[in-house]
């Protein structure tokens, strides 16, 4: 995090009365006790989502003996309960092969988004636009950006960029964060896929109190009031779910709600400006205004401001201690009036998220049991087992050195055989034939089928006789079953570009935009084509073909 001034631009900060306050003794510090509950409610409710997406990591990354099972003397790992049982938990990871492969494929199709302009005058600008996003891209090294949040939003099913403008470092840019589903909450009765119906969104922060400071505090009586809070307090310690911090650490939440309050739409019909003021100024600005219009106008009818009430919305963030204490709060500084938040949940139908690695756990850990089944089998068999009668050992020779002799090379054992006694015999076990062969090559095809990531997808010929074109064919027939998870990411970056756009127009100086473009402002006479951001979209650039 960076300073809040940087962090947060230079928005007007006030606060809009809405909701549950509890103020300290002296009247300084401020509680928003309601803001605090709604965060847990909503951070609870996604405890469901962080069990699935802790479990879907395991998987990816190894660990897929550590599901619970239920047993005689209580609920312990499965790895365990393996081991117990004398045997040994094989695993053949094939979850990290499909992620890869799927990250493979998206590494290739990669671009830089580029602006289209829907209004043709403004291709000067839409091509400036790209070429600005195009160095931001570069700043945030978001190539690599992209590629690591596909993988969380292959193994998770969410994908969550904050873009922010500040300080970073020693430099000063539009930035964008990986922000961790673990630590992010938002809205659960949000059913709207594009999200544009969630109320209340954030994240939270584990900072040590040097961070705190350098981001919460501008003065020696703030740098005093963050050790006070967090030193006596207790709202840094450990506590249980929201409120749980690391080690050491001290706890922020960000919480950014729309809110709703009363206010007047004003028309100057004198200048043609439109703006709003709060209910209760309406007469002490617009009646005054009107009357001295009035008084001082003879003949012709005065333009007068005409006012319309309504309900305005606003997003409003605030930095919360955990016990609800307002570290900091404000209006949301940024032009498209939003939170900075982008995200993506997949499918998100009902509310509900099923990432790609949660639909084929079931055959990976089939498949391990088949592997774990077959090595037992292969280990308890007979494998050159001797069958030596007692009564034919030699005077003088014990059943180990008969043991030793017999596994030497060119080993001889001399002994005098009896009337009707057998010779002594080896004895094998064929434990090829068991079928358990066949059941996991079904699995591992299977696997294919449900990830729909196959063996062409993976580089591998049916037939070494394969011409070229059919491959290409079924390559590109593969990718069919990986459309729709590619393009909602896809939908995901358009997003971000977007916001990086509107960012990178608000704070990006005419000098700086004419030292990355080469020629001089282009916005500056094209105002509307940045006051509708939403009327222009962003598409997959071209690549250009090798010759």
């Amino acid at each position: 995090m960076a300073n809040k001034n940087n962090l947060m631009g230079s928005g007007e900060m006030r606060f809009l009365g809405c909701g549950e306050e509890r103020y300290s003794g002296n009247g300084e510090e401020r509680y928003r006790l309601d803001l605090i509950a709604r965060a847990q409610r909503n951070w609870e409710g996604m405890a469901g989502f962080r069990r699935e997406r802790d479990r879907c990591k395991r998987f990816t990354y190894g660990d897929q003996w550590g599901d619970m099972v239920p047993t005689s003397f209580g609920r312990i790992r499965e790895e365990d309960y393996i081991l117990s049982q004398g045997n040994l938990p094989l695993k053949n990871n094939l979850i990290r092969r499909l992620v890869r492969n799927v990250l493979g494929v998206f590494r290739n199709q990669w671009s830089v988004p580029e602006c289209v302009a829907h209004d043709p005058r403004e291709n000067r600008q839409a091509k400036a636009m790209s070429r600005l996003l195009e160095y931001n891209i570069e700043r945030n090294r978001m190539a690599e950006m992209y590629a690591r949040t596909m993988e969380e939003f292959l193994i998770s099913g969410m994908a969550v960029h904050r873009k922010w403008f500040g300080r970073k470092g020693c430099e000063t840019d539009c930035w964008t964060d990986f922000v961790s589903p673990d630590k992010f909450f938002i809205d659960n009765t949000s059913r709207d896929f594009r999200y544009r119906d969630v109320s209340l969104i954030g994240e939270i922060h584990d900072m040590s109190f040097g961070q705190l400071c350098a981001t919460f505090a501008s003065t020696p009586g703030e740098y005093e009031r963050l050790r006070r809070i967090y030193s006596l307090s207790g709202a840094g310690s450990a506590r249980d779910g929201l409120w749980q911090s690391e080690e050491e650490k001290c706890r922020v939440i960000e919480v950014w709600c729309r809110e709703y309050k009363p206010r007047n739409l004003c028309h100057d019909t004198l200048t043609g400006e439109y703006f709003k003021i709060e209910a209760k100024d309406y007469g002490a600005m617009v009646e005054a205004v009107n009357k001295r219009r009035i008084r001082h106008k003879e003949g012709e009818a005065p333009k007068l401001i005409e006012t319309r009430w309504i309900t305005d919305e606003e997003w409003h963030y605030y930095f919360l201690a955990p016990d609800g204490l307002v570290l900091d709060e404000g209006v949301s500084p940024y032009n498209h009036k939003g939170h900075p938040y982008v995200v993506k949940a997949y499918p998100f139908i009902d509310g509900e998220i099923h990432s790609f690695v949660a639909d084929v756990i079931d055959q990976q850990k089939f498949t391990n049991r088949l592997i774990s089944m077959y090595d037992w089998i292969l280990r308890s068999s007979a494998k050159g087992v001797l069958l030596f009668p007692e009564d034919a050992l030699p005077q003088g020779v014990s059943i180990s050195d008969i043991a030793e002799e017999w596994s030497r090379f060119n080993g001889v054992i001399v002994f005098r055989p009896k009337d009707g006694m057998p010779l002594p015999q080896q004895v094998h076990s064929n434990s090829a034939n068991n079928g358990i062969t066949d059941l996991l090559n079904i699995q591992l095809k299977m696997l294919e089928d449900v990830s729909g990531v196959n063996s062409a997808l993976q580089g591998k010929l049916a037939s070494n006789s394969m011409s070229g074109t059919l491959f290409d064919q079924q390559t590109r027939n593969s990718l069919t079953a990986l459309a729709d998870l590619l393009k909602s990411y896809n939908d995901f970056i358009m997003e971000a570009s977007a916001m990086d756009a509107s960012n990178i127009r608000q704070f990006y100086t005419p000098s700086r935009i004419k030292a990355i473009v080469g020629e001089e402002d282009p916005f500056k006479e094209s105002d509307t084509f940045f006051d509708s951001m939403l009327d222009f979209s962003f598409r997959e650039r071209e690549k250009e073909t090798a010759v």
